[in-house]
């Protein structure tokens, strides 16, 4: 199937996203009780929701997006990003939506980014509908045929129909030779750095630097070095 698709025509995405308040004592109700709720499957018999806070924004629910960063090949060679982050959501929401409206206008560009199929775009879309945004048409799968949803998942094309385990961008990275984008910081930090430091630009440097490393693993997928 990656023989047929032109890397011009792929918009690499990857996202940073955070707990929507700085600490469990500041969710207010019922959010808190739900994260309580939520967070009981998670917690170790000496865990309490509170300690556990920290991971809720894996959870569209519970969390918010703070950086969306985009990449793309503007030739073999040259690979280019930006990003959309800061405080106001729905503000990175709708920029984030103009341009993939605008990039993906065609049947043959596809978004791309790793574990994006189970983590990124449901979550963009998940955001959205809570912010009452229309969803981009390469976001809006409700209905579609698996070969008409216009995903790829470097994860996902690395299992090769192996659903039995996870594989982590940075493992990924280092078995196919291409370097390390965790240098900085990782996934874990995001929300201390943006609540205590409130260093969105550290947070975008470091998003922008996976979608770099997708880029590359796509580019290794395709059989350039």
């Amino acid at each position: 199937m990656l023989s047929t698709v032109k890397l011009s025509n792929i918009l690499f995405v990857d996202i940073e996203t955070v707990p929507q308040y700085p600490a469990f004592s500041e969710v207010p109700e019922p959010f808190n009780e739900l994260w309580e709720k939520k967070s009981k499957m998670l917690r170790a018999e000496n865990e309490s929701p509170e300690s556990l806070y920290e991971r809720a924004g894996i959870y569209a629910e519970f969390g918010k997006i703070v950086c969306i960063s985009c990449g793309y090949y503007f030739s073999q060679e040259e690979f280019k990003t930006f990003s959309f982050a800061g405080d106001d959501e729905k503000e990175i929401l709708s920029e984030f939506s103009k341009t993939v409206n605008s990039f993906c206008s065609g049947s043959e560009k596809q978004l791309c980014a790793h574990n994006g199929k189970e983590f990124d775009f449901p979550y963009i879309a998940r955001r959205m509908l809570i912010h009452g945004m229309n969803l981009p048409h390469i976001l809006n799968t409700a209905g579609k045929k698996p070969w008409e949803v216009n995903h790829l998942d470097t994860m996902e094309l690395w299992k090769f129909g192996d659903y039995k385990s996870y594989t982590s961008l940075v493992l990924l990275a280092a078995v196919l030779g291409i370097p390390s984008p965790k240098d900085d910081i990782d996934g874990s930090r995001v929300g201390e750095v943006y609540w205590k430091e409130k260093n969105i630009e550290r947070i975008a440097h470091y998003c922008e630097k996976d979608v770099q490393t997708i880029g590359a693993i796509m580019k290794k997928y395709k059989g350039f070095s």
